[in-house]
């Protein structure tokens, strides 16, 4: 017992020295104690310095690895799939979906968004231009994607697009898009290419094909075409008009093949 009473003091006095020792330190050495060294504060701070500037390198650098380079050459492991948007709001809707996949960071499961253009002579000169941009197929966008083993799409990138405004439905079945033939996907691409270099798509139509006209006064006429005229972005196609053989001038984008 006389053990346990002379423990009991000294665990007492320990904190009133402990505190005796605070209250007898002045404020001014208390402060210094506290203060880093210049030398120290220094390297701290060049330490700071070095390690915002890596930040700001590295985040400057993260879009770059998100956004894989385009070379032109589908991504492996990836496909084409055609989605339906709003019309005449192709490049609104492609604009839209690269900002919302790069926020989310999807460019593991979704790749470039593409609305293929190609330059046609400006056959009637409006605005002084002797080209003008037009869309090769209205209403639709080209997205590259990767499909899992039963074609389906991840689910948040599913989400991420079909949320966006304008978007319709992806050309497919069941709710799951239908990948391009690779055939078709070098014909787009090349397409792309081309309209990048400035240079012109080909004519793809030559005299005796048949077609059909796909806007303008003669829609759904179907006619031969009479003649090519690549210099002004036209083509002649002779269509039947009450009984008689007539040719109308129309621009390329107007007609396709039969």
């Amino acid at each position: 017992m006389e053990e346990s009473n002379n423990t009991q003091p000294d665990a007492v006095e320990q904190p009133a020295e402990a505190a005796s020792t605070v209250e007898q330190t002045p404020a001014g050495e208390a402060t210094e104690n506290a203060v880093t060294p210049p030398g120290e504060a220094a390297t701290d701070a060049q330490a700071d310095q070095r390690q915002a500037g890596e930040f700001a390198e590295a985040s400057e650098a993260a879009p770059a690895e998100e956004a894989p380079e385009d070379d032109g050459a589908t991504r492996p492991g990836f496909s084409w799939c055609v989605l339906r948007v709003a019309s005449n709001k192709e490049e609104t809707v492609r604009e839209a979906l690269e900002r919302r996949i790069k926020i989310e960071g999807l460019h593991d499961v979704v790749g470039r968004i593409l609305v293929p253009t190609e330059k046609r002579p400006n056959p009637r000169g409006r605005g002084g231009s002797k080209f003008v941009e037009r869309k090769m197929y209205p209403g639709y966008v080209f997205i590259e994607m990767k499909l899992s083993d039963d074609g389906s799409i991840d689910d948040q990138a599913w989400f991420t697009i079909k949320e966006t405004t304008g978007v319709g439905d992806f050309i497919g079945s069941a709710g799951k898009p239908s990948p391009m033939a690779q055939g078709d996907v070098d014909k787009m691409l090349q397409q792309v290419a081309k309209a990048q270099e400035g240079g012109q798509v080909s004519v793809e139509f030559e005299k005796g094909d048949m077609v059909k006209i796909k806007e303008g006064a003669f829609e759904n006429f179907e006619g031969a075409v009479e003649d090519v005229l690549p210099e002004k972005g036209l083509v002649r196609v002779v269509v039947t008009i009450f009984g008689r053989a007539t040719p109308v001038e129309l621009e390329f984008w107007q007609v396709e093949k039969v």
